[in-house]
């Protein structure tokens, strides 16, 4: 045997020992076996650099050192779920879900691990990248990291698809994270808060070595990607866990939200048997088929839900109501409590949402209150423990006038909350529409963080986004922690947000109750920043899902001379403020006013792309047939009922062919 067959022999029995060892949990040699093969691999590749593998078992120890991790932005986009806490919720989702699809639905029950997203590529069997979740769009690269963690595979086993992204939650087991913290409490060091945050910290260690001493593990649950030959998504874990990924066994195919909901019991009551946090259950629709037709909305999939367990309660003395001032003027007044223990974190604060959640609690300083986290997240106070109230209580009467800026609040009729008007000069309103601006969603500017908008307007050197085009090197540097390099990273982050597109920055502006989604819809009927400025209020409206709410705060925005002047400023520096030529180029009105429900497999497209067009082309994708609905396009394999009921409102239905040809 030469001595590239003797380290390709190594490498694969040291993976099949891993594999073993990690997945199976049937070890086939000890410990002391192991690590003596693995130096010897070590050695002859030290040797032999010429015959290097990133994906060698020797790589797993770590030892490369990232700086900055690279933004990557996913090959598909890495949803968010919603949440439900009752039966009657998951009893309105089948509702939902039946309305939409034909035939029996029967659904994956898997836990939700309390953890970290990861998104994990693999082409021909090799791990090409590891990329955080981010913000489901693009995410950090930490592959070097991840690299480290011994139930990641770095090589497949099997018959696995040439290329295909497997998501999955990095975890720390509880009995690693004790074992961790007794280490620190020995050294006289602070012990990490929970396993949750700590295993998301590890993923953003500069030196994937220290990550190698870290006990995490990685369990997939979902694998995303084109010609996959998978039908459902039972079958995706059974073939994940075949190719060598760890699965776990507690998933289970069901047939009925009965069944789901005896699953939910089980795992609500044997949750703390568990080697892993979780914190509620996953459902998904099992068939991939069924799952393509419900679709997604702007931000989860309609064939997935969270159920999450009942949020842990802790009682605790309020000693102080302060109130924030956000970057459209809302108050929020905030409670300051005594710092407690709640699920596996130390809670100092919580949101009081606005006066009537004051009022009807009837919250006053010095109370006693029980404090849970909303889904587990976002602590709340939900109830004031009257018994123990102090004798000389007094009632709290919400501020009048702005923390921050002294300026008289308002409050709009049919609004909960109270507003600073002072849209000009409020510093928290300046800074925080300014770091909206630079956000990743929005214009994503590189090199720029919110501490640095803050110091920016501090020293005057900013007062408006429109200010950050003039901004130059020499006028950074000074800035506390800004080296020479940094601050030409940030003025040359500044210039590429020239090229983001218009629907991003009118996202960007910040303009009340315009979020992604609306912003997308606003910007594909006006095409450009000049023809929104002047709709009226009554044409705003018009637009499919454009409320009276929206369309005020839209008006009210381009009504402000201010604004006005911000954005021609912006169209002075080269900001893109209307639908690219490109982008125009290849969309018409053809189905303006049409809805559109898009069923069953196609050929010459998919059903993303049939989807697409339709959009691109003026109609609106509809997921349900009803009176209102102008066309079914019908693939192959659409159920019988869509067809019927099709046929019984005299909707014309058209082939995929047709339905091309119609378009040209």
């Amino acid at each position: 045997m030469n001595t590239k067959q003797q380290i390709e022999s190594l490498r694969e029995e040291l993976r099949q020992h891993n594999y073993n060892y990690y997945i199976l949990d049937d070890a086939t040699i000890s410990d002391y076996e192991f690590d003596i093969k693995l130096k010897e691999l070590q050695a002859l590749e030290e040797k032999h650099p010429e015959f290097f593998d990133a994906n060698s078992p020797s790589q797993r120890v770590g030892g490369a050192v990232t700086k900055n991790f690279k933004t990557t932005v996913h090959d598909s986009r890495m949803y968010s779920l919603d949440n439900s806490y009752s039966k009657e919720d998951l009893l309105d989702w089948e509702t939902r879900i039946k309305k939409m699809v034909d035939g029996d639905v029967n659904y994956t029950c898997e836990l939700k691990y309390d953890g970290a997203s990861i998104s994990l590529t693999y082409e021909n069997g090799t791990l090409l990248r590891a990329v955080t979740r981010g913000d489901g769009v693009q995410g950090d690269e930490v592959t070097a990291n991840i690299k480290t963690i011994n139930t990641v595979p770095l090589q497949l086993k099997g018959d696995f698809p040439e290329r295909f992204d497997i998501r999955g939650e990095i975890v720390l087991p509880i009995e690693g994270f004790l074992k961790m913290n007794e280490e620190r409490i020995e050294n006289d060091e602070e012990p990490y808060k929970n396993p949750r945050n700590t295993a998301s910290g590890s993923l953003k260690l500069q030196d994937s070595s220290e990550v190698a001493k870290r006990p995490l593990e990685c369990l997939l649950y979902s694998i995303v990607g084109n010609n996959l030959n998978i039908t459902s998504q039972y079958e995706g874990l059974e073939k994940a866990r075949a190719w060598g990924f760890k699965v776990p066994q507690e998933a289970k195919l069901v047939n009925s939200i009965d069944e789901v909901l005896e699953y939910v019991d089980y795992w609500d009551k044997n949750r703390h048997n568990l080697p892993y946090e979780i914190d509620g259950v996953v459902v998904k629709v099992n068939n991939l088929y069924q799952q393509d037709e419900l679709g997604f909305t702007a931000k989860a999939p309609r064939w997935a839900m969270a159920y999450k367990f009942k949020a842990e309660q802790v009682s605790t003395r309020l000693n102080e109501i302060t109130y924030q001032v956000g970057r459209t003027g809302a108050i929020t007044p905030v409670a300051n409590l005594e710092p407690v223990q709640l699920a596996g974190t130390t809670v100092k604060r919580a949101s009081l949402h606005n006066a009537d959640q004051i009022e009807k609690l009837d919250i006053r300083v010095g109370d006693e209150v029980f404090v849970e986290k909303g889904g587990e997240i976002i602590p709340k106070i939900i109830a004031v423990d009257l018994n123990k109230r102090p004798a000389d209580s007094v009632p709290t009467v919400y501020i009048t006038n702005c923390p921050e800026c002294g300026t008289e609040l308002v409050r709009l009729e049919g609004e909960a909350k109270h507003y600073c008007p002072n849209y000009t000069a409020c510093p928290p309103q300046v800074v925080g529409r300014i770091q909206h601006y630079i956000s990743r969603k929005a214009m994503d500017i590189d090199g720029l963080g919110g501490e640095t908008v803050a110091l920016l307007v501090k020293e005057g050197l900013i007062h408006n986004y429109s200010d950050l085009y003039e901004l130059t090197v020499e006028q950074v540097i000074p800035l506390e922690r800004m080296a020479e390099k940094s601050a030409i990273n940030l003025i040359n982050g500044i210039e590429a947000s020239k090229q983001i597109p218009f629907e991003r920055v009118l996202f960007a502006l910040g303009i009340r109750y315009v979020g992604e989604t609306v912003a997308k819809k606003l910007a594909k009927h006006y095409k450009s920043i000049d023809a929104l400025m002047y709709a009226s209020l009554l044409d705003l409206v018009t637009v499919d899902e454009i409320g009276e709410r929206i369309a005020q705060s839209v008006v009210e925005f381009f009504s402000k001379e201010e604004n006005k002047q911000i954005i021609e400023r912006l169209r002075r520096f080269g900001v893109q403020l209307e639908i690219s030529a490109e982008k125009l180029a290849n969309q018409t009105d053809k189905l303006k006013g049409l809805s559109i429900v898009v069923s069953g497999v196609f050929e010459t497209v998919s059903r993303n792309e049939l989807k697409k067009l339709i959009e691109d082309n003026g109609g609106k994708v509809s997921s349900s047939i009803s009176s209102k609905t102008s066309y079914l396009v019908a693939g192959d394999k659409m159920g019988p009922s869509k067809r019927t009921k099709a046929e019984n409102l005299n909707i014309e239905i058209l082939s995929e062919m047709s339905f091309l040809e119609f378009l040209k």
